[in-house]
């Protein structure tokens, strides 16, 4: 998976397209994350001893990953996330470059 804890994404679709948060959770094995402020949803919990009163929480809900792109840290814009080696030999680290500003991702 491409988008890692952390990274600042876009939403392209859906109905919070447009909208930026920071992915806070990762769940690879359903391929869905979790972004913080994009998809509200309250949960109501019924009342379990007499005189304690029910709530509602509010909590964020997690998508499915091909309706994010990760932010291009230069521009802003949704942009695609490769893979490139660094340095030899038993040196070679594996980073995430962002193909619209050739950054390196963190």
């Amino acid at each position: 998976m491409r988008i890692k804890t952390g990274d600042t994404v876009v939403v392209i679709s859906g109905k919070d397209r447009g909208k930026k948060g920071k992915v806070t959770q990762v769940f690879p094995t359903e391929d869905r994350v979790v972004v913080d402020g994009v998809n509200k949803m309250v949960k109501h919990l019924r009342s379990t001893q007499r005189g304690q009163k029910g709530q509602r929480i509010e909590f964020h809900g997690p998508i499915h990953v091909s309706n994010v792109m990760v932010a291009d840290p230069k521009s802003g814009k949704p942009t695609r996330v490769r893979f490139t080696e660094q340095g030899e030999g038993e040196d070679k680290k594996k980073i995430r470059v962002a193909i619209g500003s050739e950054t390196e991702l963190e």
